[in-house]
């Protein structure tokens, strides 16, 4: 689970980024004042930092520049107060990885986490996956259907995902829960159904009748590879 630190001083957005970010699948800290935010950064690193530029005892920027004199090569997305292209600018040239103009659009910043989590990431092996006439790619996170880009969210395609790892096994409905939104055993929902039936509706020829996304009644779901599966590039 990446770990996210949100450093803002204004209490409803900061609430609003952490309960949206934790519904994706984020693990999120909050530091109020850019001391605070600093001292979390250099304690403990996190995965990317959302770094707002207006903040008490240390600016952004102040923050900001400790962090890459420090030598911490912490993916950093900046928050700038619309039309203030300069503070865009100054941020970007010391060291910020992107930036978001407030107010923003919740898919926007959600994107744009996604894709500096992406770039921050270590090269690895690409992995391959497929079924049917469906193409996933894991490095990229892009699924095609038949040669055609299908749009998926996170989630979808993070559950996608944990189907195809287990090759044609039953994962149990808590397990893929655990795997994609991190939930507790207690934790009842039917969110992840939901996940399928979109999975079914963009990916199956006919979602009523599916042929590779099958459900194992009373424990799970399991995806049918067919002659596809996961490999390396």
């Amino acid at each position: 689970m990446k770990r996210i630190l949100i450093v803002e001083d204004n209490a409803e957005l900061a609430f609003g980024l952490r309960n949206n970010l934790e519904i994706e699948g984020y693990a999120i800290d909050v530091a109020t004042d850019g001391q605070a935010g600093l001292d979390a950064a250099m304690h403990a690193p996190p995965d990317l930092m959302i770094l707002d530029l207006m903040l008490p005892k240390l600016d952004g920027f102040r923050v900001l520049r400790s962090i890459r004199d420090a030598g911490l090569r912490l993916p950093i997305l900046i928050l700038t107060a619309k039309g203030d292209e300069s503070d865009k600018v100054r941020g970007l040239k010391m060291g910020a990885d992107d930036y978001v103009t407030k107010p923003f659009a919740l898919l926007e910043l959600l994107a744009r986490v996604e894709a500096v989590l992406r770039r921050g990431a270590p090269a690895a092996e690409r992995r391959i996956g497929s079924f049917g006439d469906v193409v996933v790619d894991f490095a990229s996170r892009t699924v095609t259907k038949r040669g055609e880009a299908v749009s998926l969210s996170r989630k979808e395609f993070d559950l996608l995902a944990a189907l195809l790892e287990k090759e044609n096994v039953v994962v149990p409905r808590l397990d893929l829960m655990r795997a994609v939104w991190g939930y507790a055993d207690s934790v009842i929902t039917r969110t992840i159904d939901t996940h399928i039936a979109e999975l079914r509706r963009k990916l199956e020829d006919n979602p009523r009748m599916p042929e590779h996304i099958l459900t194992a009644p009373t424990i799970g779901y399991r995806l049918k590879r067919g002659v596809g599966g996961l490999r390396g590039v």
